[in-house]
């Protein structure tokens, strides 16, 4: 079983468990305020990949309710607690790596917590992809653990279960998102405690297009 796979099948397993833990979103509450800011409309649609149980939207449409948000993710019992935490937006099943395949232009990509399940070579092509589903002055959003990416390997969840972590580092992002047409670049760090009880740092980068 992959990776990726692993973590799809601990997801599930510990769906509601997780939703109970982290609802609340507030160390992100200023980093998501400056990414609704730049938006170019007021009803703007965004895509949220790897949405789990809906902490991320709800935020979001509490603070903007125009907001028409689609959100994607692989584990089916995270899809419906968010559904069910957020019934006036929509919800489906989606591997973050195919979001070319949902033929859609948004004017905003919402990338929360899904960058520490991709490698350094999936994380770029995201970015690549991002750039072609995002419409003119869209913004995106991008969350991850930052490290040396060499310090990436399995890590214990609260549960014991293991989990693979990767870490990523600004100067290849930063570079990644320059190449694919993103400008102002805002660059924002916070400490955040993982599932296996440590303190980590975490990256978010929020961009135009």
């Amino acid at each position: 079983m992959n990776k990726n796979q692993i973590a799809v099948d601990i997801f599930n397993k510990y769906a509601q468990q997780y939703s109970e833990r982290f609802m609340d979103v507030s160390l992100y509450h200023k980093t998501f305020d400056s990414f609704i800011s730049r938006l170019p409309i007021k009803e703007a649609e965004i895509l949220e990949v790897a949405c789990g149980p809906g902490n991320i939207t709800k935020y979001l449409l509490s603070q903007q309710p125009a907001l028409r948000i689609s959100g994607t993710d692989l584990a089916a019992q995270m899809i419906e607690i968010a559904r069910q935490h957020n019934p006036t937006a929509s919800f489906e099943l989606l591997d973050a790596r195919e979001i070319k395949s949902l033929n859609k232009k948004f004017h905003g990509i919402m990338c929360g917590f899904c960058f520490p399940y991709f490698s350094k070579e999936e994380a770029l092509r995201f970015i690549q992809d991002a750039a072609t589903v995002l419409l003119k002055d869209g913004v995106i959003y991008i969350s991850t653990m930052e490290d040396d990416y060499s310090k990436s390997g399995p890590r214990k969840g609260s549960q014991g279960d293991e989990i693979f972590m990767h870490f990523h580092e600004v100067a290849y992002l930063t570079e990644e998102l320059l190449k694919n047409g993103f400008s102002n670049i805002e660059t924002h760090r916070l400490e955040s405690k993982g599932t296996d009880g440590l303190t980590y740092t975490d990256l978010v980068l929020i961009a135009n297009k």
